[in-house]
């Protein structure tokens, strides 16, 4: 069928959305007056000295561009609004964590490998060498954006409705959800493991979303539970 129902936001999608251009409208008037929140609330690497266990979630909330925000929020409405009518709010906004969270994780686990494979130690300042400039970018970067939770957000929309037709920008045919969260998941995982330099996309984060958003679906499937609580 064609995505032809176009959802009214409900409560908890909103509040989310809500919070989010909040955030986004008080750190450009804070970064004018020289405080940056972005390393606060930021994700750091977690053996970092500025890394704060409430970064895992509050990551969610920071995003560097207008451009960034939109597009995270475009796919909390047009994902999230279905999966929080058929889900209930409280499923939902559990759903919406786990894979903020999970999305953290798998990024602290692929981090945490690449500079094991060159340290020998997940904490960088261990080594007794000249730390090479890949695991100095690793160790030094801040993620933002709720990106991996929106990721998680398309893994349950493509489970639920994968015949679902949509369009994306530059392709001119519909393409079915199962396939859009294919393609998407296999392009950031191909980009996460042959990242060129200069790429401060947290590809492995997106990844990360979109598999957590997947197995919990699963789970909850294989249960066959009307409801989560």
């Amino acid at each position: 069928m064609r995505l032809s129902y176009m959802p009214q936001i409900p409560p908890i999608s909103k509040n989310i959305l809500i919070i989010n251009v909040g955030v986004f409208l008080i750190m450009k008037v804070m970064n004018m007056r020289g405080i940056d929140f972005t390393n606060i609330l930021g994700l750091h690497y977690i053996s970092s000295p500025l890394f704060k266990p409430f970064q895992i979630f509050t990551y969610q909330f920071v995003h560097g561009s207008f451009l960034h925000l939109f597009f995270n929020m475009f796919g909390l409405y047009l994902f999230g609004s279905r999966l929080e009518e058929i889900w209930g709010q409280k499923r939902y906004l559990f759903f919406y964590l786990f894979c903020v969270a999970g999305s953290a994780i798998f990024l602290f686990a692929t981090d945490a490998f690449s500079i094991y494979k060159i340290t020998g130690s997940i904490n960088p300042l261990k080594y007794n060498e000249i730390l090479p400039e890949s695991v100095i970018s690793i160790y030094l970067k801040v993620t933002i954006g709720a990106s991996g939770a929106i990721m998680g957000l398309l893994a349950a929309y493509a489970m639920l409705f994968p015949n679902t037709e949509m369009y994306i920008m530059f392709i001119p045919v519909p393409i079915k959800a199962k396939y859009l969260a294919i393609g998407y998941g296999l392009i950031e995982l191909y980009q996460g493991i042959f990242s060129r330099p200069g790429d401060n996309i947290a590809h492995f984060a997106h990844v990360g979303g979109l598999l957590f958003g997947f197995l919990l679906v699963l789970y909850w499937n294989k249960t066959n539970r009307n409801t989560f609580y």
